[in-house]
């Protein structure tokens, strides 16, 4: 049985997140759609997604398996899927792959970008997060490094630490001047439901002067979980940016994905 990799983009404004759901709409649900049209309603098997991203979360590199029982060449069928997607979904690339790749079990580190913009933009507006208050740079940088090395971010989610672990392993959260933005890129082996964005609140809170970075430390210790959530990041600024499998290169250089000059 054939399988295919699916490199993928999206903008997640219209969409409940990734996942398929019965009753939302959501960018899987269109995928599968899209595919079952292009090569017959009984061919497609399964399709499976790096991760999930929640509503509003946009992607600028999703990776996804599809198992088909039948299937053109590959640049074929990512014409067709392409043509009965809508246009804020897009896949990038289709390449077959062997049985044993799993886009979710096989990546071995994934990376997200969070755009802060520190003016109003007539544009970018569903792509970024406009904080209105002056941000200190320098102190968010230094307060972002505490968040590298292996911790437990269970006050950074809403996942129940008795179902799963809560530890992760991050090795980068970097902090980027792009003109009018503020770049955050967060990699590491994998996320929590809602980490990046709690992350960010937080780092945003430092920027502001309403927490210090001494504060992170009590947060990872798992105190003050309600503030954390209070301090989420909008959606609208967050994007799945790239997902590593072995062998492929780290990725270049943080650059916005939406420009805010």
């Amino acid at each position: 049985m054939p399988r295919f990799k699916l490199t993928i983009e999206y903008a997640g404004t219209r969409y409940s997140g990734w996942q398929a759901q019965r009753n939302a709409r959501t960018v899987q649900g269109e995928l599968n759609r899209a595919i079952a049209e292009a090569i017959g309603d009984d061919a497609l098997v399964d399709s499976q997604g790096s991760g999930r991203t929640d509503a509003g979360v946009h992607a600028l590199a999703q990776v996804a398996h599809i198992d088909v029982t039948r299937a053109p060449a590959p640049e074929q069928l990512r014409r067709l899927i392409n043509d009965g997607l809508p246009a804020d979904i897009h896949v990038i690339s289709v390449t077959a792959v062997g049985r044993t790749f799993h886009a979710r079990h096989s990546a071995e580190r994934r990376s997200y970008l969070y755009q802060i913009s520190r003016r109003r933009s007539a544009f970018a507006k569903p792509y970024v997060w406009w904080v209105k208050e002056p941000l200190d740079a320098a102190r968010m940088r230094a307060a972002a490094a505490r968040f590298t090395g292996l911790h437990d971010f269970r006050a950074f989610s809403d996942d129940d630490p008795g179902e799963k672990s809560t530890k992760v392993l991050l090795d980068e959260v970097t902090l980027v001047d792009d003109g009018a933005l503020l770049l955050v890129r967060v990699s590491g082996s994998h996320f929590l439901w809602k980490m990046v964005r709690r992350m960010v609140g937080v780092l945003v809170a430092i920027g502001t002067g309403d927490l210090v970075d001494d504060d992170i430390a009590h947060l990872l210790a798992g105190e003050g979980g309600d503030i954390v959530a209070q301090l989420t990041a909008p959606s609208a600024g967050l994007f799945l940016e790239h997902v590593l499998y072995p062998g492929d290169a780290w990725p270049r250089p943080v650059v916005a994905a939406v420009p805010v000059r």
